[in-house]
C-alpha cells in the first residue's frame, strides 16, 4: 500500500484535499489529510502555543500512525507553506519518507523560517515589522474573497470552490511563519518531485534555465531522484483541477517525471553561451565602469542602444550577463549598423532586487549619455526576458531622448508567484502612458505559456490605447531563440528589430 500525506498551505484546513485523497484512494492507495493544529477546526489551539514546530509534529504524528507492516510507501505532500512542516517532519522520519513533493511550493533551506516564502512582497515586509516589534504570538488574517491573489494565481478554480476557500479559511499563527525551520540534512537522501503549476509561476522550462545560470542553491535539483512536472494551472490545484493532481502525484510516487540537465561535463552548453547567429564585427569592448561600449569607427557622438538583460541572475553567476555571447552580439550588430552597442550588469539577482535593478539601469543610462561618443539626445533601450519589467519606468513619461524601446521575449507582467502585484512593475499596465514613443517586440511563437500570457496582455493593451508598436514575430521560437532556434527563421527577425531600432533613433 502507498500511502499520501498532504499537508496544505495557509489559512486552510484539510478539507481542500478531498477530492484529491478520493482520487487516489479510488487508484488503489491511501490518503491522509493532516489538520494542522491552530489552524484546522478538528485541531483548536491558542496561537501563542502554535509555531511551525507545533506543526512538523502534527506531521510526525501522522506518519507514526501509518502501520509499517502494511504500507511499503510513504510519500509526503508539502502545498505552499505546507512544504515547512512536511520538510521539518521527514528529516526526522527519513528512513520511512519514499518521497517528498513540494506542490507549487519554494524551497524551504535550514534556519530561514515560512516568512521568506511569504510572495507578497509588501505584505512580508509588514510580517518582519510585526516580528521585530514583538508581536510573535498573534494571527494573520484569511483574505477576503478577492484577496486570495496575493497568496498565489486563483485560475482555474471555480466560483464555487473559491466562496468554499474563502467561507472555511482560518487565520494563520504568526509563529507558524516566523519560527525557522531546522533541518539535519538527513531530508536530503529522500527523492524529492517538484509540481510546478504554470498559472503562478515558471515552468520547467524557465527553472532548467536558471539552473543552467550556474546558481549552486539550485545544482541539486539536478539530481538523477529530482523530478518535476507541470499543471496548466493556479495555485490550489486540489480545488482546480484535483483528478490531474492525483495522477501527477501517483506518477511522481513512481518515480516518473521530467529531470532537469545538469551544468558541465557531457551537458550541451547552456543556451545562453552559445555562439550568436549573425555574422558581426569584432570589435573591441572598452568597459566602462558598469557597461561596456561597442564603438563604431568614424567620428562622433553616435546613438546608442543600451541593451538590458533578463534575470534574475544568480550573482556569483560567471561570465556575467554583459559578456554573454548573445548580449555582445546585439551590441556589435548596432555597431556595425553606425550605433554605439552597450551591454551592462544590473543587480537583477531575485525577483525581490527590482527596485534595486531599475535604479542601477537608470545609472548605466546617465553614464552612456554622459559618455563623449555618445550622440545623449538619441537612446534606445533594449530589454530581454525577465528584465522587462524594467521597461516600465520607461514607459511612464519617457524622456525626450529615449527614442526607442525594444522587448526580446519579455516577461510584461510579473508572474503571480512573484509577490509583486502591488509593485510599479507592470508594463502592460503603464503602455498607455508611452504617448508616441516607438515600441519593438520580438514575440516568440513558442514561448513558455505562463511568459506568452503577459505578452499578450501587453499587446492588446497597447493596441487599445494605440500605442506605436511594431511587432517581430518569430513563429517556431522558444524563449532565448538567438541560440536555440533555426537560423533561417531568427536571422531575418533579428535584423528586422535592428533595423527598426535604428531607424528610429536616426530618423
Amino acid at each position: 500500500m502507498r500511502v499520501f500525506i498532504m499537508v496544505a498551505g495557509v489559512f486552510t484546513g484539510s478539507h481542500v484535499w478531498q477530492e484529491t485523497a478520493a482520487r487516489l484512494v479510488a487508484a488503489g492507495s491511501a490518503a491522509h489529510a493532516v489538520p494542522l493544529t491552530g489552524v484546522d477546526p478538528v485541531r483548536p489551539a491558542a496561537p501563542a502555543h502554535v509555531g511551525l514546530e507545533t506543526h512538523i509534529e502534527d506531521v510526525i504524528a501522522a506518519i507514526d500512525a501509518v502501520d509499517v507492516a502494511s504500507a511499503r510507501e510513504i510519500v509526503l505532500v508539502g502545498h505552499d507553506y505546507g512544504i515547512h512542516p512536511v520538510l521539518g517532519a521527514a528529516d526526522r522520519r527519513a528512513e520511512r519518507i519514499a518521497r517528498v513533493v513540494y506542490l507549487d511550493s519554494g524551497m524551504p533551506q535550514n534556519g530561514v523560517p515560512a516568512l521568506a516564502a511569504v510572495p507578497d512582497q509588501a505584505l512580508r515586509a509588514q510580517l518582519a515589522e510585526r516580528a521585530e516589534a514583538g508581536e510573535r504570538e498573534g494571527v494573520l488574517a484569511p483574505p477576503a474573497r478577492d484577496g486570495w491573489g496575493r497568496w498565489g494565481s486563483t485560475d482555474g478554480i471555480g466560483e464555487a470552490a473559491l466562496e468554499r476557500l474563502t467561507a472555511l479559511a482560518a487565520p494563520q499563527p504568526l509563529g507558524t511563519l516566523l519560527q525557522p525551520l531546522r533541518l539535519t540534512g538527513a531530508v536530503a537522501a529522500v527523492p524529492v518531485t517538484g509540481v510546478l503549476c504554470t498559472g503562478n509561476g515558471p515552468g520547467i522550462g524557465m527553472v532548467q534555465r536558471l539552473v543552467d545560470l550556474g546558481d549552486p542553491a539550485l545544482a541539486a535539483l539536478t539530481r538523477p531522484q529530482v523530478t518535476f512536472f507541470e499543471l496548466p494551472t493556479g495555485h490550489w490545484p486540489m480545488l482546480s483541477c484535483p483528478g490531474e493532481l492525483a495522477e501527477v502525484l501517483l506518477r511522481a510516487a513512481a518515480g516518473e517525471g521530467h529531470r532537469l540537465r545538469p551544468v558541465g561535463g557531457d551537458a550541451p552548453v547552456p543556451a545562453h553561451l552559445r555562439p550568436f547567429p549573425l555574422d558581426v564585427p569584432e570589435l573591441p569592448r572598452d568597459r566602462q565602469g558598469c557597461v561596456d561600449l561597442y564603438v563604431p569607427e568614424g567620428e562622433g557622438p553616435r546613438p546608442a542602444v543600451v541593451l538590458v538583460h533578463g534575470g534574475p541572475v544568480p550573482a556569483g553567476a560567471r561570465p556575467r550577463p554583459r559578456e554573454w555571447p548573445t548580449l555582445v552580439g546585439y551590441a556589435r550588430s548596432a555597431a556595425a549598423a553606425g550605433v554605439v552597442g552597450v551591454t551592462l550588469d544590473h543587480s537583477l539577482y531575485d525577483v525581490t532586487d527590482y527596485e534595486r535593478a531599475a535604479a542601477d539601469v537608470a545609472a548605466a543610462v546617465d553614464r552612456v549619455r554622459a559618455d563623449a561618443r555618445v550622440d545623449a539626445d538619441r537612446i534606445a533601450l533594449w530589454f530581454f526576458s525577465g528584465g522587462g519589467l524594467l521597461v516600465t519606468d520607461w514607459l511612464t513619461r519617457p524622456p525626450a531622448w529615449l527614442r526607442c524601446l525594444a522587448a526580446s521575449y519579455p516577461v510584461l507582467a510579473p508572474l503571480p508567484a512573484w509577490g509583486l502585484s502591488g509593485s510599479r512593475f507592470h508594463p502592460a499596465r503603464a503602455v498607455e502612458e508611452a504617448g508616441s514613443l516607438p515600441l519593438v517586440l520580438l514575440r516568440a511563437g513558442r514561448e513558455e505559456p505562463e511568459i506568452a500570457a503577459t505578452v499578450d496582455a501587453f499587446v492588446t493593451a497597447a493596441e487599445k490605447c494605440s500605442a506605436r508598436l511594431e511587432v517581430v514575430d518569430v513563429p517556431h521560437g522558444h524563449h532565448g531563440f538567438e541560440t536555440l532556434d533555426a537560423p533561417e527563421e531568427t536571422i531575418p527577425a533579428l535584423q528586422r528589430a535592428m533595423r527598426s531600432v535604428v531607424g528610429h533613433l536616426t530618423e
